[in-house]
């Protein structure tokens, strides 16, 4: 059998059954057990499947994300105000972390041109801040999620390892009180859950729509969230249950 054929193999096989264990890849292809984690490293950073702990797992039935035109049109009057009530929890010399969000373009966009390092894996982010001459950028690389305009992938995910910022602002396609922030789409999940983790201060961009909503893929807990910036049309009880959890939440 010739790789590419076993590639298409072990990926029609993973997508059959949802999940397959190495020990059965290597049986079914006939290959030994390191040959297939070679493999399945491969397709992983291909984008054809996920590696999970002793085997693999299908990314077929993930939801496609909305593409970047329509996300930028949809509640933009509320993502703008969040956007620039964002930009006034930064401080010169800060380094920050903006996520492929919309919110996160228009934040850029009002972004003033002070001493930053801004790391991102948004395309879009990246060419707003590229004429602004005092701050420093710094993109992810990786695979070009192209609906997004993002970098996706384990490459990506591997470049956050070396950075540590200050804040971090995200946005999501849900919050709930338990199960937390989620995102539609695994691979964009993943890079923000590298995210939450990598920054001293997380700050959740989310309008007054996304709350109550449980999306696909968990990004992180409530818990996990420092602040929240939204729009007033939050209810005053979501209001006052986050801040019973020492979130501190901005309405604008």
């Amino acid at each position: 059998m010739l790789v590419a054929e076993r590639y298409d193999k072990i990926v029609q096989l993973v997508n059959e059954r949802g999940s397959i264990r190495v020990t059965e890849l290597s049986e079914l292809c006939q290959v030994t057990e390191e040959t297939i984690r070679r493999d399945l490293d491969r397709l992983e950073q291909a984008g054809r499947l996920r590696r999970s702990h002793g085997g693999a797992v299908s990314v077929k039935d993930q939801q496609p994300e909305i593409p970047f035109f329509e996300r930028e049109i949809t509640h933009a009057d509320e993502k703008r105000l969040i956007a620039e009530a964002a930009v006034k929890l930064i401080q010169p010399k800060d380094r920050i972390l903006l996520d492929a969000s919309s919110t996160a373009w228009y934040m850029a966009a009002s972004m003033p041109d002070i001493p930053l390092t801004v790391l991102t894996n948004s395309i879009k982010v990246a060419m707003e801040l590229s004429g602004k001459e005092k701050i420093e950028v710094i993109s992810t690389g990786g695979i070009l999620a192209s609906r997004s305009l993002s970098y996706v992938g384990p490459l990506a995910e591997r470049s956050l390892d070396a950075y540590h910022v200050d804040k971090a602002f995200i946005s999501c396609k849900g919050v709930h009180l338990e199960r937390g922030v989620s995102e539609s789409n695994e691979l964009q999940a993943r890079i923000k859950q590298k995210m939450v983790g990598m920054a001293d201060h997380v700050i959740l961009l989310a309008d007054s729509s996304k709350f109550g909503v449980i999306a696909f893929t968990n990004v992180a807990d409530l818990g996990d969230i420092d602040t929240i910036v939204t729009d007033k049309r939050l209810s005053g009880e979501l209001f006052s249950q986050l801040e019973e959890r020492q979130i501190v939440v901005t309405v604008v």
